[in-house]
């Protein structure tokens, strides 16, 4: 089988320890109940934190794998994310091959005032206005640093009709994060992947969809 050359390490070193990591993370893992397209992910988030607890907590929508993919691989253009972490994070290569870009409000002038006149978080207000732009509608929502957000998220799909293609919602915190992820895992309207509980983190949100356009890389490849 080829292997994918876009989104593995530039370096023949650098595949070696990865994949090296990946076999490590296999053999330890002990069992799991994640379908072929969603252990990649997983394993992605354990690579990312050596925390095994990952296996168990995250948890999938039945349709989200294929959802992020066929939005990658159809002409989707932009992850909206809640903070500029995350932005940085993703490898500017891989998502260039995709025709994918970023971005995040959080600390825009007008969202920073809106949030002050009506008492409420940057991070809600970043999501409206990523809504008021027309941007959230078939993207991939990445949420890893404010549960706030990722409620807002789960109002603007219920209340405003705003549909992304996919949801990555893995807010870390101790005051809503987990209950969050919950309310955004009792959605049908929406495709998500969730954390759940109290862990979570920009660092997860951008593992998750590392491991996303590398299936979507080798779905290309099946296809070419």
């Amino acid at each position: 089988m080829t292997a994918n050359t876009v989104t593995e390490q530039l370096t023949a070193a650098g595949r070696a320890i990865e994949h090296d990591s990946f076999s490590i993370i296999d053999a330890e893992v002990g069992p799991h109940a994640y379908r072929a397209d969603q252990w990649p992910v997983v394993r992605r988030m354990i690579h990312a934190n050596a925390d095994f607890d990952f296996n168990g907590l995250t948890d999938f929508h039945p349709q989200a794998t294929d959802a992020a993919l066929a939005a990658m691989l159809g002409g989707a253009s932009r992850i909206v994310a809640d903070v500029e972490m995350i932005c940085v994070g993703l490898s500017a290569s891989r998502l260039a091959h995709f025709g994918l870009g970023t971005h995040q409000f959080i600390s825009d002038d007008d969202v920073i005032a809106r949030a002050r006149a009506e008492d409420t978080t940057r991070a809600v207000q970043a999501m409206r206005k990523a809504h008021r732009l027309g941007l959230l509608d078939g993207a991939i929502v990445g949420i890893g640093n404010a549960p706030t957000a990722l409620i807002e998220v789960v109002r603007l799909i219920r209340d405003e009709g705003a549909r992304p293609a996919l949801v990555v919602g893995m807010p870390v915190g101790f005051v809503s994060a987990a209950e969050s992820k919950d309310l955004m895992a009792e959605l049908t309207e929406v495709p998500w992947i969730v954390i759940r509980g109290r862990k979570g983190g920009s660092t997860l949100v951008v593992a998750a969809i590392h491991a996303l356009l590398g299936l979507a890389e080798a779905r290309q490849r099946e296809a070419a």
